[in-house]
């Protein structure tokens, strides 16, 4: 196995035709350190937990999804913006890459829900979701519809605080993950990502009700978090996937 490359706050490298295009706004980023070994079962073959000073971390991240476009194609505004709720680990290949690899991906669009899971075989669920801000304050919800575990759900509210100048490198490893590895073409693939660097500021978890990190199969974390932060968004562009060995799908 290579060694992993570099974490960078920044995108090492343009997408210059992406396949998807979308925002990716209203972000919380909640994370739980959790031991390398009670997650390497849960990761796809031919990656292994990425870590930071020995521990690789859960995360739980609500978001909206905004206007997803195919191609260099307009985003479409309404079948291509919902809520979305993620439990994700944190990855690296035998090439080296970092990335994520998602156990649970919960949005509130059916039709997207049918094409991630039937076109890129990524866990999505169809749940009922929202998200509402009141002055500084963000609430996501979500009540899962299909396929299940039915009434799996998460209730969480954050407190946006000061923007943060100079991330720490523990914030930079949660957040600056330029690909993620999934099941593709019978083995594990590495979707990239594009955009700018994330503005993030600093967030007071106020409520974290939840299990899907449980529904996923994960152990249920236990403790504070070890990092909440919020990201007003990006705009972003996902390349084409690429097989193990780097080379991009046809």
């Amino acid at each position: 196995m290579q060694k992993p490359t570099s974490v960078t706050p920044d995108a090492p490298a343009a997408i210059a035709a992406p396949l998807l295009t979308q925002q990716w706004l209203d972000l919380a980023f909640i994370h739980w350190a959790v031991d390398p070994d009670a997650v390497a079962p849960h990761l796809p073959s031919g990656t292994v937990p990425d870590t930071h000073d020995g521990a690789t971390y859960v995360g739980l991240v609500a978001f909206r999804m905004h206007r997803v476009g195919w191609l260099r194609l307009p985003g479409v505004p309404y079948l291509g913006t919902f809520p979305e709720t993620n439990v994700r680990l944190y990855s690296v290949d035998a090439g080296g890459r970092r990335g994520v690899v998602f156990r649970s991906m919960d949005a509130s669009r059916l039709i997207p829900v049918l094409m991630g899971r039937v076109g890129f075989r990524l866990p999505y669920l169809w749940s009922r979701m929202t998200v509402r801000r009141a002055g500084d304050t963000l609430t996501y919800t979500s009540s899962r519809r299909w396929p299940g575990p039915r009434g799996a759900y998460s209730d969480i509210a954050v407190r946006t605080g000061e923007r943060i100048e100079e991330p720490t490198e523990l914030e930079h490893f949660l957040t600056a993950r330029w690909g993620m590895h999934n099941a593709f073409f019978g083995g594990t693939g590495y979707l990239p990502n594009h955009h700018p660097r994330w503005p993030l500021y600093r967030a007071d978890l106020i409520t974290c009700d939840e299990n899907l990190i449980a529904s996923s199969g994960l152990p249920t974390p236990s403790g504070a978090p070890a990092s909440v932060l919020y990201s007003p968004g990006v705009p972003v562009r996902l390349g084409r996937p690429a097989r193990p060995a780097g080379i991009p799908t046809p």
